[in-house]
């Protein structure tokens, strides 16, 4: 019996500001066209669902029996897909986490980004601890932006056995080069794949770069453009990876 392959996608999503109706409703059309294409997991951009607005996150945290959430977790359980969404998540105290929710068949849980970006601490706590996925083989850890941009974040995950290694981000064009370049080094250094989703429409009053890409050891496997609305689809296959980019209509 012939094995079915491991997918996983970055999802190139552009975010309407603070209208999580409208965002809910893209991020539905993304998962189900991931679910068509056999993927198994497929991560957001950073606070995809609200728009990188940190401004406004106090007033648009979820917490995670959100209502508004159901048709996600509906959907995740009729294709059997867990998608990686940005978004604030409300604290017990404090200010609100920012946070990638884990939609998967089995319910609904949370990353929450450690290494902030300088200013994001006016409105957002950092979070201590690393998240894991498993699909089979695969160990998947999860980043938020500016976690890539810090060597041990990655290291951790290498160390805890993640192969892969799956970032939301929001990167404008001056700051692409060096980030993905550390991006394809940590694929390099610790044999992981890994892969960035980036937004590719204004968001927060910054310019992103789209492009998002992903990388094995050998290097550039797959990368979006820096405007289309997209998947990059990695797929493990005979021990390798291949990787492609696929409109979303």
């Amino acid at each position: 019996m012939q094995k079915t392959p491991f997918k996983v996608a970055v999802a190139q999503h552009p975010s309407v500001k603070g209208d999580i109706a409208a965002n809910i409703k893209s991020h539905l059309k993304y998962i189900q066209a991931a679910a068509d294409e056999g993927v198994a997991l497929v991560v957001f951009p950073e606070l995809s669902l609200t728009g990188y607005e940190p401004e406004l996150a106090a007033e648009l945290a979820l917490a995670l029996d959100d209502p508004r959430l159901q048709p996600l977790l509906d959907l995740a359980r009729e294709r059997g897909i867990t998608a990686v969404i940005g978004a604030p998540l409300k604290q017990v105290v404090g200010l609100p986490a920012l946070s990638s929710l884990i939609i998967s068949p089995k319910g609904v849980s949370h990353y929450s980004k450690i290494w902030l970006h300088p200013g994001e601490d006016v409105y957002f706590q950092a979070a201590d601890q690393h998240q894991f996925l498993t699909f089979g083989e695969h160990k998947v850890g999860l980043a938020i932006c500016a976690d890539a941009n810090n060597d041990i974040h990655p290291k951790n995950c290498a160390v805890a056995g993640a192969g892969i290694y799956l970032a939301g981000v929001m990167i404008g064009e001056g700051g692409y080069p060096a980030d993905t370049a550390n991006l394809a080094r940590y694929a390099r250094e610790h044999t992981m794949l890994v892969a960035m989703a980036n937004h590719n429409r204004e968001t927060g009053g910054w310019q992103p770069a789209g492009k998002s890409a992903i990388w094995d050891e050998s290097g550039l496997l797959a990368q979006a453009d820096g405007h289309s609305d997209c998947l990059v689809i990695a797929e493990a296959a005979d021990d390798k990876w291949q990787a492609r980019v696929v409109l979303v209509a």
